[in-house]
């Protein structure tokens, strides 16, 4: 499974677990979901086709492990994950993240079966990607699991300003994973 980004944070992070930790992780539950083991947590007729679905998988005070329905024209907002690492799965679908690098926005495409890991002060927006070049709704919505450590308790969110530097808007605490 290809991996998408592994950077090392440049702070201690506040968990014991590191983001190849959280990966696996991701990949474990990604397995789970593929083979009907959290069926029993999804929608009657399963997830939405028209909104964002999430429903925590696994919690204690070091993990938490959430899957995560996207939709067309439901996009998370440029945001940080807080104090918490992360890590992601996509298990089915097409996602597109696009992540501030310091200096300018970078997009990249995450296909079923690719993983990222984001380290501490990772900014990133994520959004459902068409699985082609044209889009086809008949898709049905893109699957992936998450996972943070520690446990999110805040979000902070950004804007890109004119001199291209990054401008906290407003910070919020949550317990829900990817901004809802």
């Amino acid at each position: 499974m290809p991996v998408a980004s592994l950077a090392s944070p440049s702070v201690v992070a506040p968990t014991r677990l590191r983001l190849p930790d959280l990966l696996h992780a991701t990949d474990r539950a990604a397995d789970d979901v593929l083979s009907g083991r959290y069926q029993h947590l999804l929608p009657a007729g399963g997830p939405p086709a028209d909104e964002r679905w999430f429903t925590r998988l696994l919690g204690d005070d070091e993990l938490d492990v959430w899957f995560i329905s996207w939709v067309p024209e439901r996009a998370t907002e440029l945001h940080d994950h807080g104090g918490s690492l992360g890590a992601l799965t996509v298990v089915s679908g097409a996602l597109h993240e696009t992540r501030w690098d310091g200096g300018a926005l970078r997009r990249r495409r995450l296909d079923a079966g690719d993983q990222a890991g984001f380290p501490l002060g990772w900014v990133h927006d994520v959004v459902w990607a068409p699985e082609s070049i044209a889009v086809n709704p008949a898709a049905g919505p893109t699957l992936s699991v998450h996972a943070y450590s520690p446990p999110l308790t805040a979000m902070s969110y950004y804007d890109v300003t004119e001199r291209n530097t990054l401008r906290r808007n407003r910070t919020e605490l949550t317990d829900k994973p990817e901004g809802d």
